[in-house]
C-alpha cells in the first residue's frame, strides 16, 4: 500500500540542500508513514549507504557506485549534518573504488569495497588498513555488535565475521543475494533472496526466516525485536511489524533508488541514499 508523501519545502545555505526537518505530533498515526524532511542537491555520485554516528551527530555516505563492481578509484565518503547540509563532500577519497556498507567501531569506520574492507581512522580521515578478503566478489553491507564486524558478499551468498584488527572468518554460506545486515540484542539479522533472516546467538548462526515478503532487500533498520524498516534498491521502503508488512515509500516511478538506508535515532529520521539520482533524502518516520 502506498502512502502519500507530504513535502515540507525549505532551503539550506550549504550546497543547495533543500528542505527542513519536520516536527510532527507525537501521536501515532493510523498506519506507519514516512514524510519527506529534506533532500540534498545532486552532488553525489552513486550514493549507496548512509550511516549515522551518534557520538558526532553526523551522517556518513558512501559514494562511487555507478560502476559498482569496478576498481576505478572514484569512490569517496561524504559527511552530512542531520539537517541535510553537507559538512564535507569528499571527507575521504583515494584508494576507494565502490564503497558500500559501513560500520563504526572504536574510532574506526569500516567500509566494504568490492573485495576488501577498508579501515578508516575517523580522527585523521585516512585509510589506515586494507583487508583483502579471499575469494570475495561483491562485498556489500557491514554491521557490528560492538566487538566484532559482520559483512556480506551478495554474489557468493557468504556472511563473514571480523575482529577489529581485520582477522575474518566465514560464518554462513547459504544466503543467496545477501545484502543488508544489522545486529540487535545478541542476534545478527540479514536481508537476502529469501527475505529477512534472524541468526541464532549460539555461535552456530542457524538461520530463521522471519519475513518472506521483503525479498532482495538492501538496507535494514531494527526498531525493536519485532519491528523493522527495510529498503529494496529499486525504490521501495517497507515497514515490518510482527506478521504485518506494508510499503511506506515507493519512488520507483521517479526512478529514485532506495539503497542502504540509515537511521537517526532520537529524531526518527530514515536516511535514504538515492544511488543513480545522486541525492540523499531524509524522511520522518511515524508509527
Amino acid at each position: 500500500m502506498k502512502h502519500s508523501i507530504l513535502l515540507a519545502a525549505a532551503t539550506s545555505a550549504l550546497l543547495g540542500c533543500t528542505g527542513a526537518q519536520n516536527s510532527d505530533s507525537t501521536e501515532a498515526p493510523a498506519a506507519p508513514e514516512l514524510t519527506l524532511s529534506w533532500k540534498t542537491d545532486t552532488v553525489f555520485t552513486g550514493s549507496e549507504s548512509a550511516l549515522y554516528d551518534p557520538s558526532a551527530d553526523i551522517i556518513y555516505v558512501s559514494n562511487g557506485n555507478t560502476n559498482a563492481g569496478e576498481k576505478d578509484n572514484d569512490g569517496f565518503i561524504s559527511v552530512l549534518n542531520t539537517d541535510g547540509t553537507i559538512r564535507d563532500i569528499k571527507w575521504v577519497e583515494g584508494d576507494l573504488h565502490a564503497p558500500k556498507g559501513m560500520a563504526l567501531l572504536d574510532g574506526k569506520l569500516y567500509v566494504t569495497d568490492i573485495d576488501a574492507v577498508k579501515i578508516i581512522d575517523v580522527s585523521s580521515a585516512t585509510i589506515e588498513k586494507t583487508v583483502a578478503v579471499d575469494s570475495a566478489v561483491f562485498l556489500n553491507d557491514l554491521a557490528t555488535d560492538g566487538e566484532r564486524l559482520y559483512f556480506s558478499d551478495s554474489r557468493t551468498g557468504k556472511i563473514y565475521s571480523m575482529t577489529a584488527d581485520g582477522s575474518y572468518t566465514t560464518i554462513s554460506t547459504t544466503n543467496k543475494n545477501v545484502n543488508g545486515l544489522e545486529y540487535h540484542d545478541g542476534h545478527l539479522y540479514a536481508l537476502d533472496g529469501e527475505g529477512l533472516k534472524k541468526f541464532s546467538d549460539d555461535g552456530n548462526y542457524t538461520q530463521e526466516v522471519i519475513n518472506t515478503e521483503v525479498t532482495g532487500g538492501d538496507g535494514l533498520i531494527i526498531l525493536n525485536d519485532s519491528t523493522f524498516v527495510a529498503s529494496r534498491w529499486h525504490g521501495e521502503i517497507f515497514f515490518i511489524r510482527g506478521s504485518e508488512t506494508s510499503v511506506i515509500l515507493d519512488t520507483q516511478a521517479e526512478k529514485s533508488n532506495t539503497a542502504d538506508i540509515g537511521f537517526v535515532r532520537g529524531k526518527d529520521l530514515v536516511i535514504v541514499p538515492t544511488f543513480l539520482k545522486n541525492e540523499v533524502a531524509a524522511y520522518q518516520l511515524r508509527y
